[in-house]
């Protein structure tokens, strides 16, 4: 689902509050009413819009109670800093996914096909813990982000044009054209010509035959 239309549609407080009432159980429409303490008429219109996009779904039960329940599995990121502001949002991996193939990421990866409970509980568990380290190393990775790209733009003759950072960033990857770092930057590609003349005339980057590489 595209990132910008999941952010209008969780903008909404009350289906914040329903998504996490459905995280717990399902619930049909007097349910969730009663739990948001608004009119049965609004939960509908609120679970209309979450099932239009795809983010819940509906059955009805041998009382012809109609239950609502979370459809899919998905995960929505915002990146905020001085630097950078983007917001993704990706379905999750198959769990047959080679993470050892993550060069930055050490995991120990073991396949667990057992059916016994308590295995199975303190699989969860484990999983649990793993997900807060990994949220607490997103945060320590933002923050070396921000720091990295601050002194890399210090560094270049004290501009604090945070667009050099990036521009270099990209290029340590190899010679690129002042197209391709555009299309990579979402940037219009006359500004990063701009940039890359103004990091030739500093020595910073040089002009070869297949695009823009890094002098020192």
């Amino acid at each position: 689902m595209d990132s910008g239309a999941l952010l209008d549609i969780l903008g909404n407080e009350n289906r914040r509050r329903i998504l996490r009432l459905l995280a717990r159980k399902p619930c049909y429409v007097t349910e969730i009413s009663e739990y948001l303490g608004v009119s049965p008429k609004a939960v509908i219109d609120h679970l209309r819009k979450l099932e239009e996009a795809g983010l819940v779904e509906s059955r009805v039960d041998d009382r012809r109670r109609k239950y609502f329940n979370i459809s899919q599995n998905l995960r929505l990121e915002v990146r905020l800093s001085p630097f950078d502001f983007g917001a993704k949002s990706a379905y999750p991996a198959s769990a047959d996914l080679d993470i050892s193939r993550c060069q930055h990421v050490s995991i120990r990866v073991q396949q667990d096909n057992t059916g016994d409970v308590a295995e199975l509980a303190s699989k969860l568990q484990e999983l649990r813990d793993l997900e807060r380290e990994l949220s607490m190393a997103q945060r320590w990775v933002q923050g070396r982000l921000a720091d990295v790209q601050n002194r890399l733009s210090d560094s270049v003759d004290g501009t604090e044009e945070r667009l050099y950072a990036d521009v270099l960033g990209l290029l340590t990857g190899g010679a690129q054209t002042a197209g391709e770092l555009a299309r990579a930057m979402d940037a219009p590609e006359p500004l990063v010509e701009g940039v890359l003349e103004s990091l030739q005339e500093e020595g910073v980057v040089a002009r070869a035959d297949d695009g823009w590489t890094i002098t020192e």
